[in-house]
């Protein structure tokens, strides 16, 4: 991506999922930050949960053993929302919202694997599949598919859309 590209994608506004292609977002999928998942639970309360997770460069998955409760509450109300961020100064995060799409899988899911080789480096991450892959292993392969995406770097990308001097009066009388 040239220089052009990276400042034509920085103006682009909250929502367009060519952010995906920003620096930022690219970064922080790249990344071992966890994601976290935010949906609404069977009693109808909210609920946010870090996982780990894997960019497919069309879809966030992450994965859960089978009989996890958040498995039946994604599929009554598939509508998520993820954040990955970096606690750097100033903070890089990731916002992306869209429908979850859960899949049982027997044995392990493909990219937890991936995820687990990522965060935990290739030996400890074997070492981490390898124990949890036993016969008769179930889990849920839960993807999301962007369809509205938001970064906010805290430099050129402030929350609420507003300019840098904007942000900067924001609390003052």
């Amino acid at each position: 991506m040239t220089i052009d590209d990276r400042e034509a994608v920085m103006t682009l506004p909250q929502g367009d999922v060519r952010l995906l292609n920003s620096d930022v977002a690219r970064r922080l999928l790249a990344s071992t930050e966890l994601a976290r998942l935010a949906y609404v639970a069977a009693d109808g309360t909210p609920r946010v949960f870090p996982m780990l997770f894997h960019w497919t460069g069309d879809e966030v998955v992450m994965s859960t053993f089978a009989g996890a409760r958040k498995i039946a509450a994604l599929r009554a109300r598939p509508d998520v929302a993820i954040t990955i961020d970096a606690a750097s100064t100033p903070p890089e995060v990731l916002l992306i919202r869209g429908r979850a799409s859960v899949t049982d899988v027997e044995g392990i899911v493909p990219e937890y694997a991936l995820a687990q080789h990522r965060y935990a480096g290739p030996e400890q991450g074997a070492a981490n599949v390898a124990a949890v892959d036993h016969p008769g292993t179930r889990m849920a392969r839960i993807a999301v598919r962007p369809a509205w995406v938001g970064v906010l770097d805290f430099k050129t990308r402030l929350p609420g859309g507003v300019g840098v001097e904007d942000f900067e009066r924001r609390g003052r009388s």
